[in-house]
């Protein structure tokens, strides 16, 4: 038996119709959507109209319409219904109180709705008489003295006067804003000395509209209500660029948002023990100074921290931990640590760490800091050279009037020896600076250098001559110097010590720039050299103590009773050793630009929010279908005549007809005046027929 195969009919295509007239069709539906279902959403009933009143009427009309719906509810005439005598009691206690109703009526805040509808649902099957009143406890919130009000008047001065405003838009009637005063006082302590704080009540209705939303009308409105938290960047000084808070209303919350996106502060991590040693002590910059916050709590980074975090980048590097009972052996035999909160610094490798017990504040971090920012033995870096006094451009510690100065460095590849080296030279810094044990030294030995050390005529430091190779060759230049400056070529480390002789002279500097001034290339040439004279020695003895101190304080002397000459040259500039973070100057507009990129499109939700609920849409979506489909209509109308004479082309036709057709016709606008006359367009008159020999014709 065979059984025939069917083969599967094809779907039938949908409507001419439907098919060229669904775009005006589907403008359609949406416009009556938002005509019937979006558009009553977005404008609820108001209390007024639970009282029966119009919008913005007096309070003497709110008692007035209450008391006449009571009656009439007692009398038997009123609203059948607990649920409407609910609404309407909520709408006389919210319209009754002079602050309430002036928040609802400008702003459109209404931060009691929650209790309408927990009243609501308690009392649903329940009389009226059975509700106990009121329904809202009215609250009268007065802000600390210590917080500024900002004003009308003094608005502009405090904001330009402000590197980085934070204001808090707050009402007297507000329990929200009452619940939030001890949070923003906290707030405001943490921000103390990195961004201004204010406070704008409402009712400086010019200066709380002009920091509010505006609605399709105009009409202002906070989205979130109040309080509002209005931030104001760097360098923003009117309302088209300020920042608006949107999360929550918590101190963590609300300092760490605007310290990363207003301040672009770096973060701060936090270390276990075990990746403090590993990652932040053996992986971290060896060129700074390291930090370490030991913390009770384990809460992130204030904003001052950050704040001293990123001033100090170049100098310090900076980590938190969390303090715990079982690991206090550790703190303790470690780092000197014996309770939680502590902040720990470590400068050079082997010395004793620095610890600071208890609370810190942003003056005290910054004064710790700046004792403590450089190196036991600091390092010259790009930075630091200036601030040391080892920088040929004519900068000393004692001051712009002295004229000679002196800097001793120890130079070498990080090594056991240049560690031992810097060791020796510390020992010799403290034993000059008479802090360590001078007994063992001769007075008149070590007494020009001391001299020099307390006047701040002479520098210690260390260079790193694998980063600064150009600069190691430059003082070091001898034959061997290869084992100390540059990259590392075999197990051979030599670090070594030179003195640099700096000498200012702006006589005789001005008197090479009148010489050059006649002369076009040597002024040229001239402007690449140093102002000061350099004159350098270098260290071949020993590495013992009293020998080298023997050493600065003979070349010191030397230098200071001789008159050695002035001779300059171009020194070649110092390497930097890190790249520029993130938050660096250079980059702050890129990633201003960047944040002002990502804020707007993180605000494309509630403009499509606000999109919804504006009335003239519906309209607008119902004018595109009508327009939409007049154009499809007039153009599916216009297609047959060309359909028609396409048939008609298909008719046969006569020859002599189709062939006129065919033929090239010239624009009837041309004339043949100027047309170059051709060959076979007329026969010349000396014309004739050249007879050729192998013609047939005779």
């Amino acid at each position: 038996m065979s059984t025939k195969s069917e083969n599967p009919k094809p779907p039938k295509p949908l409507p001419s119709v439907i098919q060229a007239y669904w775009l005006p069709a589907i403008l359609f539906c949406a416009s009556m959507f938002f005509q019937l279902v979006a558009i009553p959403r977005s404008f609820p009933p108001s209390h007024y109209d639970a009282l029966g009143i119009k919008s913005f009427s007096s309070i003497e009309q709110v008692n007035e319409a209450y008391q006449q719906l009571y009656m009439n509810w007692k009398a038997g005439k009123g609203p059948s219904s607990t649920l409407d005598m609910i609404k309407a009691r909520y709408a006389f206690e919210l319209l009754s109180n002079p602050t309430w109703k002036r928040d609802y009526d400008i702003f459109g805040i209404d931060e009691h709705l929650h209790v309408m509808e927990r009243t609501k649902e308690k009392y649903s099957n329940a009389y009226f008489s059975d509700i106990s009143l009121p329904l809202l406890e009215p609250t009268s919130f007065e802000p600390d003295p210590a917080f500024e009000v900002i004003s009308s008047e003094n608005f502009v001065s405090k904001l330009q006067n402000s590197n980085t405003l934070l204001v808090q838009v707050f009402s007297f009637g507000s329990s929200q804003c009452a619940q939030f005063s001890s949070s923003w006082k906290r707030i405001a302590s943490l921000l103390d000395g990195i961004a201004n704080t204010g406070m704008i009540e409402v009712g400086d209705l010019k200066l709380a509209t002009y920091l509010s939303e505006k609605k399709y009308t105009g009409a202002p409105f906070f989205r979130n209500g109040l309080p509002s938290l209005v931030a104001f960047p760097p360098g923003c000084k009117t309302s088209d660029c300020i920042v608006r808070y949107t999360g929550q209303l918590s101190v963590d919350a609300v300092t760490d948002w605007f310290a990363t996106n207003i301040l672009s502060l770096p973060r701060i991590s936090y270390y276990s023990m075990e990746s403090l040693a590993q990652t932040f002590l053996g992986k971290g910059s060896r060129h700074k100074v390291k930090v370490i916050f030991v913390s009770k709590t384990g809460q992130r980074a204030t904003p001052y921290v950050r704040h001293v975090a990123k001033s100090y980048w170049s100098y310090a590097s900076f980590a938190f931990t969390v303090w715990r009972e079982e690991e206090s052996v550790f703190w303790s035999n470690t780092f000197g640590v014996e309770e939680a909160p502590a902040t720990v610094i470590l400068r050079d490798p082997g010395v004793k760490p620095v610890v600071y017990h208890g609370l810190m504040n942003n003056s005290r971090l910054i004064d710790i800091m700046e004792q403590n920012k450089h190196q036991v033995l600091p390092q010259l870096r790009s930075i630091t050279s200036m601030e040391l006094g080892c920088d040929p451009k004519g900068y000393s510690r004692a001051g712009n009037d002295t004229t000679v100065w002196y800097c001793a460095v120890v130079v070498g590849r990080l090594s056991a020896e240049l560690h031992k080296m810097r060791e020796t030279m510390r020992s010799i810094q403290e034993i000059l600076s008479n802090g360590g044990d001078v007994d063992q030294l001769d007075n008149e030995t070590a007494t020009s250098a001391s001299v020099a050390l307390k006047e701040k005529r002479l520098t210690f430091a260390w260079v790193d001559g694998e980063v600064q190779k150009r600069f190691c060759m430059f003082y070091v230049n001898v034959e061997d110097s290869h084992d100390t400056c540059g990259p590392r070529r075999d197990i051979t480390d030599v670090p070594r010590l030179f003195l640099v002789r700096y000498k200012r002279n702006d006589t005789e500097v001005n008197r090479k720039n009148e010489e050059n001034s006649m002369n076009m290339f040597a002024s040229m040439a001239s402007r690449d050299v140093d102002p000061t004279s350099q004159l350098v020695a270098l260290y071949k003895g020993v590495n013992e103590i009293p020998q080298i101190i023997q050493w600065i304080s003979d070349t010191v002397r030397d230098g200071d009773s001789r008159d050695l000459p002035f001779h300059r040259t171009s020194t070649p500039e110092l390497v930097p050793e890190d790249v520029d973070p993130i938050w660096s100057k250079g980059k702050e507009q890129i990633i201003s630009s960047s944040r002002g990129m990502k804020q707007r499109i993180g605000t494309v939700p509630q403009r499509i929010n606000d999109l919804t609920g504006d009335p003239r849409l519906g309209p607008m979506l119902l004018l595109g279908a009508l327009m939409s489909f007049g154009f499809i209509y007039l153009r599916r109308n216009q297609s047959i005549k060309p359909k028609e004479e396409s048939d008609d082309a298909s008719d046969p036709k006569p020859e002599g007809t189709e062939r006129s057709k065919l033929r090239r016709r010239r624009p009837k606008s041309r004339t043949n005046d100027n047309i170059p006359p051709s060959i076979t367009d007329m026969e010349p008159p000396n014309a004739f027929q050249m007879p050729f020999t192998d013609s047939d014709s005779e």
